[in-house]
């Protein structure tokens, strides 16, 4: 029976899904690190008996399963060349919760932050807090022992395992909990697996002579953040072994066994009491990171909650990410690096401000830091993100030099610190290196990163070389190689130097023990896969050149665009996370869904495609559709991911080859052919809704196709010229794009904006100009699209000034000018400075109420209740808050913003039949539940014309434009 004859039959006994296509094992070839090993398949397990027939048929084929949920992990803990076994999309429930004892019994798909939501109602939280916190789940945080920037005060992911049920290799299911002595003992007696197990641990760390090797060999117990190995060190604790605990849990020897012991299934978990919430945070700026490290030593000796280091590199990359750029609010001059210390009291705020100002004092009696700034209430959860943010900005350094994770998770003692750092710095010279620097400093733990180019052999050869040095240096200090993020490939080859060889024997006979039939992870930990192998950049090979109609060379070609994806997975954070990325991702909860996936799977038809197009594959096509090209990736992705962009050259690419469709080449000639509609928009509009033509265009029955209007706007505007409402025009003049959506469906919002526009003293000048080219762009009609761009660019650049601007009002219209324009248009000057000086209608009215060119005296003192749902290009090129200044000016209005993602229609995309149900799926993850919880007498503004449709099908509520809000609040 051949292997795929196999999966077939797995599959058809799993409840579950196991996918062996080419294109989900590309997706999972590759997590978070620098490596990529092709999976045979990948298993979506529905259930513990699912998980049972797995490890079966693991073991009598001789494959290895990797168990995987975010795939975030930086050390390549989550790739393996078997079946991927990925439970984020089914092993996700909160199985039970025992407030009284603060206990949580959770399955390993649980997010993090979910989790932590699910338990401040009881006033608890799961402590351990990284980076990742949004998507990251319990049983990857299981698997390596994971820490973040909290654990000085609330520890780390071992200190908080209460029990962990598993399947071992031979797929019996057991509970590792806390046992007695005496009841460990009994476990070794019997025959199962379990017994086994016990039985070897037991015989293993008896012998005092293995005792002492441990405790010479490991790295100090001081060193609380250490993945070295498996935690036997942990064990020796117990009175079985020569510590002075009556009690013992297997369960933390399996925290940071990255799967290769057992499979989890669920984890019973401590939680703390909810942090304080009265809180300052100092941010220390320095000269040098030397100085910065040394500062360290000083501020802990206060009561801090957090200690976190970052260095000039990261701050710079923030200066270019559309979301971060606005929380860099804190920094002062030009730091080298930055330290963010918190402290809080549950007592009263002015404790807190007096723990601050002795922190303070103490820094400047030692003169550490040339700047301490304070920071309070939501502006430290602003510097918390962008610190979070921090891997996935390395991401957006543009070309083949990246901060390789090879290094990245030293821990040494506290006091050791400032040695090692000096040592490192000084090694790092001699490579003719400086280092990325972005640390748990308070925990003594430096993710510090070479920048390396692998895509070379001499990067390569740097890879292992530094690592090598690393791994001698931080032996002297006889520190951890890794804090919290785990051994894995990267790290593994180190840990018979690191512990020594008998202990690393010591471990590899505890492996043995657990899964004699070598089925759990394999080449992690134990007999490791060589770390500069397996690489997810092929050294030496010649990259091709891409030939593209958009101009990538901001990010130097489109391979290296979607090379900026690092895989930190911030597009697989949920909609309780905020945010609008991923739509498709939310809907859908499958990985090819994410715009990683996208990123990583054009990456590899770039690069390993024989066509000569190597656009033309249909695995692209599928793990493009769902893209509803909301742009989110473009700004919430540290790594600058524009997805979008991506899609629209694909999109184009790969029609070139395969034709385009009807009902694309209708929905892209879609102005133009309103042109034709709108001589008689009656009869257009009653046979476009005819069930029979929906039918043949390919949309959704339960849709109706936007009417047209009964004159369009440019008619409009012809016909009102002599109706002047003002001569006087006191606040000069605008350029109003008239967009191709205002002009023929949305026609009284035209009205709206020209009128209003009016009586607040502006001349309003709408020149004869093309289409904005959105729809073309969206279905890949780029030849067509570059066509209007530079007319529209050649007819707008001589006449737009910061003066007289170009506003427009459907925002992904105007938006175009900014995003798409700059990569279409010829003429790149006249483009750019276009790009400056064209404003969304809300962009403009914030900009003239803050000039005081227009007044609140302006406006009704009536009031309206106004609910903001913002459009999806707006989030991410322009700013909501511009819509919340606009409407909030009216001195009784009482405006509020929907914390909400996207709506799901994007156009064309919820109108055609097969995306009908996962456009309203996105509209039901956020947006819907709101408007329907919003009292009838609240008015709902949305900006974008999709917005509005797609409203009023999920939730019969119409909504309304910014601009038709404000216009009736006119006195």
């Amino acid at each position: 029976m051949s292997i795929f004859q196999q999966f077939e039959s797995l599959s058809q006994s799993l409840d579950g899904t196991l996918l062996y296509d080419t294109l989900h094992k590309i997706l999972y070839a590759t997590d978070a690190s620098a490596y990529r090993i092709m999976p045979e398949a990948v298993a979506l397990p529905k259930t513990t008996e699912d998980i049972v027939k797995l490890m079966h048929f693991a073991r009598e084929h001789k494959i290895s399963l990797t168990p995987r949920t975010a795939g975030t992990s930086l050390a390549g803990q989550t790739v393996g060349s078997g079946i991927v076994v990925d439970v984020s999309k089914h092993f996700t429930d909160i199985v039970s919760f025992d407030a009284a004892k603060k206990t949580i019994t959770v399955q390993p798909g649980v997010i993090r932050d979910e989790l932590n939501l699910y338990l401040k109602p009881h006033g608890l939280f799961f402590g351990p807090n990284t980076s990742t916190s949004s998507r990251c789940m319990i049983g990857g945080m299981v698997g390596n022992n994971s820490s973040g920037t909290t654990s000085i005060r609330y520890g780390v992911t071992r200190d908080k395992i209460v029990e962990i049920k598993a399947v071992l290799s031979d797929g019996s299911q057991v509970v590792f909990g806390e046992l007695s002595s005496e009841a460990f003992i009994e476990k070794t007696k019997g025959d199962s697996l379990e017994n086994a197990i016990y039985r070897k641990l037991y015989e293993e760390l008896s012998v005092a002579a293995t005792q002492e090797e441990i405790k010479k060999e490991f790295p100090k117990p001081e060193i609380h953040r250490r993945n070295t190995g498996y935690a036997v060190d942990i064990l020796l604790k117990s009175d079985l072994f020569g510590g002075n605990e009556p009690t013992i849990n297997v369960g933390k020897l399996l925290c940071g066994s990255e799967g290769t012991l057992a499979f989890t299934t669920e984890v019973t978990l401590k939680v703390d009491d909810l942090p304080p919430t009265n809180n300052v945070m100092v941010v220390a700026h320095f000269h040098t990171i030397q100085e910065s490290l040394e500062a360290v030593v000083t501020a802990m000796k206060h009561h801090l909650y957090t200690c976190e280091m970052m260095d000039d590199t990261i701050l710079n990359c923030t200066k270019t990410n559309r979301e971060q750029a606005k929380n860099r609010f804190f920094i002062q001059g030009d730091p080298k690096a930055v330290i963010m210390m918190e402290v809080g009291s549950y007592v009263s705020m002015e404790d807190a401000e007096a723990q601050a100002n002795a922190l303070i004092a103490d820094l400047e009696l030692y003169q550490f830091g040339y700047a301490l700034p304070k920071i309070y209430g939501s502006d430290i959860d602003k510097i918390n993100e962008l610190r979070k943010a921090g891997l996935g900005l390395l991401g957006s350094i543009v070309g083949d030099n990246k901060a390789a994770d090879s290094i990245e998770d030293t821990a040494v003692e506290l006091s050791d610190l400032p040695n090692y750092i000096a040592d490192f710095s000084a090694m790092m010279a001699r490579h003719g290196q400086e280092a990325i620097y972005y640390a748990h400093a308070g925990a003594g733990e430096i993710h510090l990163r070479p920048v390396l180019n692998l895509k070379t052999k001499e990067g390569v050869y740097q890879f292992r070389n530094i690592a090598t040095e690393v791994a001698v240096l931080v032996k002297k200090y006889r520190g951890s190689l890794s804090g919290e993020h785990g051994d894995g490939i990267v790290r593994g080859e180190f840990l018979p130097f690191m512990i020594g060889e008998k202990n690393y024997d010591l471990l590899k006979r505890i492996k043995l023990a657990f899964d004699p039939y070598s089925v759990l992870n394999i080449g992690k930990i134990v007999n490791a896969l060589k770390m500069d192998e397996n690489l997810r950049f092929e050294p030496g090979r010649e990259e091709p050149e891409i030939q593209t109609i958009q101009d990538f060379s901001d990010s130097m070609g489109i391979l290296r665009l979607a090379e900026k994806c690092n895989g930190s997975g911030d597009c697989r954070k949920p909609a309780s996370a905020g945010g609008t990325l991923c739509p498709s991702y939310r809907a859908t909860k499958n990985e090819k869904d994410t715009t990683r996936a996208r990123a990583n799977a054009l990456r590899e038809y770039l690069t390993q495609s024989e066509k000569d197009n190597k656009f033309n594959h249909k695995e692209l096509y599928e793990v493009f559709e769902l893209c509803v090209s909301c742009k989110a990736c473009a700004s919430e992705c540290p790594s600058n991911v524009d997805v979008a962009s991506l899609k629209a050259e694909f999109l184009y690419q790969y029609q070139k080859a395969n034709g385009f469709t009807i009902r694309n080449k209708i929905f892209a000639n879609n102005a133009k052919l309103n042109k034709l509609g709108s001589v008689f928009p009656a009869l257009t509009n009653f046979m476009v809704n005819q069930p029979l033509v929906k039918k043949g265009m390919g949309v959704a029955p339960k849709r109706e196709v936007p009417l047209l209007a009964p004159k369009s706007f440019r008619k409009w505007l012809e016909s009102n010229k002599s109706n002047k409402i003002t001569d006087s025009f006191v606040n000069g003049q605008v350029f109003l794009f008239c967009d191709e959506f205002t002009n023929y469906y949305d026609v009284q919002v035209g009205i709206d904006a020209f009128e209003l526009l009016t009586e607040l003293g502006y001349e309003v000048l709408v020149v004869d100009h093309e289409e904005s080219a959105r729809a073309y762009i969206s279905k890949g009609f780029l030849e067509e699209a570059k066509s209007i761009a530079n007319k529209n660019v050649s007819i707008f650049a001589p006449i737009v000034t910061a003066e007289i601007p170009l506003i427009g009002i459907e925002p992904s219209a105007i938006l175009t000018f900014r995003d798409e324009y700059l990569r279409l248009a010829d003429d790149k000057v006249a483009s750019e400075k276009l790009s400056k000086n064209c404003l969304t209608v809300e962009e403009f009215f914030k900009r003239e109420i803050d000039a005081a060119k227009i007044h609140a005296d302006q406006f009704s003192n009536d009031g309206k209740q106004i609910k903001i749902h913002g459009h999806c290009h707006q989030k991410s090129l322009s700013t909501i808050e511009a819509t919340f200044a606009m409407l909030n000016l009216p001195k009784n209005n009482k405006v509020t913003i929907y914390n909400s993602g996207c709506c799901g229609m994007a156009g064309s995309f919820g109108y055609e039949k097969e995306h009908y149900d996962i456009s309203m799926q996105m509209g039901e993850d956020t947006l819907f539940p709101k408007i329907r919880a919003t009292e009838s007498k609240v008015a709902i503004a949305a900006a974008g014309t999709s917005c509005r449709h797609q409203i009023y099908d999920g939730t019969n509520r119409k909504a309304q434009h910014p601009v038709t809000i404000l216009r009736s609040c006119l006195k």
